[in-house]
């Protein structure tokens, strides 16, 4: 047993049955033994490969777009350009690469990255080189001012609660001690020391609105942490202008069960071996939208960025290509964009100041 799987199964035996999102925040962010805390999650030798780690095309094109917004809205002469979760800093190393033209725009850029982990911020340190870069802990330390901000496969590592509805309410999936094996007639579920159980049905204010378009035996999750963060962000947006990019894996209104484990790039039992792989859920794109004060445009990651000229750029990166090199970068452009891989999958929500267009490739 590992020392965090040992430290919960003694929270549970004095507390009860614990809620998915505070089992999530225990594996991911534990000080000791936390996920984010012990292992590196990204690249070839991590567990999983963002977009920008795919393709230097990702974060250009996203750099470029926000730039163009920053023309478009009068290019105030200082603005905070922020990252939420950057991870090794890969996608703000190459918005800064691909902007370092635009007349104006690095010299008005204060760039913020909301990294809590001190291991992440060196590494980030280091992919930046000497640009001047500025760490927050929290949405809520970014400075009032103009805003123009990333956030790629942020929303979807931020624990949730789940429920299932039942004809008297809302069931909540709960983590507990397994006593007794898998698949139980309660509603259990695993086989390891822990399990996935079903709380009581009650009503939930919470869930009232999703009463409309469920049916009991319907899965619904919910994100706490994420309506405050937008709400963060589209403040600043609608108050003194700019643009946000979120892209995550998702849809629009939650439904379903998609609570998953991630582990040297394959799905893994997300009790097996807490703190040791990467859990995540989707993101619900409508609730984001709906915790945002400003207005939204929503399109898929493949319209995103094919709209964004991708096809052009990859052919001018393809001309001095050859081999496996030129292999390699062609496989990339199609995990990005193609319906089969990341096209549709992933979603991009784009938030922009009111009375201002959105930003390029969201018309």
């Amino acid at each position: 047993m590992s020392p965090l799987e040992a430290l919960l199964i003694r929270r549970i035996r004095l507390e009860g049955p614990m809620r998915l999102a505070d089992y999530m925040a225990e594996c991911l962010l534990h000080p000791e033994h936390g996920y984010y805390t012990t292992q590196v999650p990204f690249g070839a030798a991590g567990d999983f490969t963002t977009a920008p780690e795919i393709s230097q095309m990702f974060g250009e094109l996203l750099g470029l777009c926000l730039a163009q917004h920053w023309l478009d809205s009068g290019a105030p002469a200082r603005f905070t350009l922020a990252e939420l979760g950057p991870g090794r800093g890969t996608l703000m190393a190459d918005v800064l690469r691909a902007t370092a033209r635009v007349p104006g725009f690095h010299a008005a850029a204060e760039v913020t990255l909301i990294e809590a982990s001190p291991a992440l911020r060196a590494t980030q340190r280091a992919a930046l080189g000497t640009h001047p870069v500025t760490w927050r802990d929290h949405a809520g330390d970014l400075p009032q001012q103009p805003l123009f901000l990333l956030a790629n496969e942020f929303f979807d590592a931020l624990p949730i609660r789940q429920f299932t509805r039942d004809a008297a309410g809302w069931r909540e999936t709960m983590v507990t001690e397994n006593a007794g094996g898998a698949n139980s007639a309660d509603g259990t579920q695993g086989a390891g020391r822990l399990q996935l159980a079903l709380s009581a049905p009650a009503p939930l204010a919470l869930l009232e609105h999703r009463l409309a378009d469920t049916a009991p035996g319907d899965v619904v999750e919910y994100c706490p942490a994420a309506g405050p963060i937008m709400a963060e962000i589209s403040s600043r947006i609608t108050r003194h202008g700019g643009a946000a990019l979120i892209v995550d894996y998702g849809g629009w209104q939650s439904r379903g069960d998609t609570f998953q484990a991630l582990r040297n790039h394959a799905f893994t039992d997300p009790l097996a071996e807490p703190g040791q792989a990467d859990l995540t859920a989707h993101v619900d794109f409508a609730a984001l939208a709906q915790a945002a004060t400003c207005p939204v445009a929503y399109r898929t990651q493949g319209e995103v960025l094919t709209a964004l000229g991708i096809a052009a750029r990859s052919s001018a990166l393809a001309a001095r290509l050859t081999g496996p090199a030129l292999d390699t970068h062609l496989a990339a452009t199609r995990r990005l964009t193609d319906p089969a891989e990341m096209g549709t999958l992933f979603k991009a929500l784009a938030l922009h100041a009111p009375g201002t267009l959105p930003p390029p490739g969201f018309a």
